[in-house]
């Protein structure tokens, strides 16, 4: 019997430290974003932001996305050109979303010349 409680306190020690750092790594995330969630759905912020973003010269067009990690929404910013001045001009993000700049070249309608 005594033999037992040594791995249950260590099986406990163990989970407690692993929901310790799970809940940092959480603070950590939430600190770099401002340590808040955006409030507004982001189909609204594009709703919100597109036209002033379209306006601006080398645009060609603005969507919403997921960043590298397939899981976090943003905001994706399609440029012609990839410019240093431009993306300088560009946020880097909208209402707590992050904005990605990706340069897709001039976008045209089908059929035009």
């Amino acid at each position: 019997m005594g033999g037992t409680r040594v791995p249950v306190f260590l099986l406990v020690l163990l989970l407690a430290a692993g929901v310790g750092a799970a809940c940092s790594a959480t603070v950590r995330d939430e600190e770099a974003s401002g340590g808040r969630m955006p409030a507004t759905d982001i189909n609204e912020v594009l709703r919100l932001h597109d036209d002033e973003l379209v306006a601006i010269p080398g645009v060609e067009g603005v969507y919403v996305g997921l960043l590298d990690d397939n899981q976090t929404p943003c905001l994706k910013i399609m440029v012609a050109e990839k410019t240093a001045a431009l993306v300088e001009r560009l946020p880097s993000s909208l209402d707590g979303y992050p904005v990605v700049i990706e340069e897709t070249g001039v976008i045209r309608p089908l059929g035009a010349r």
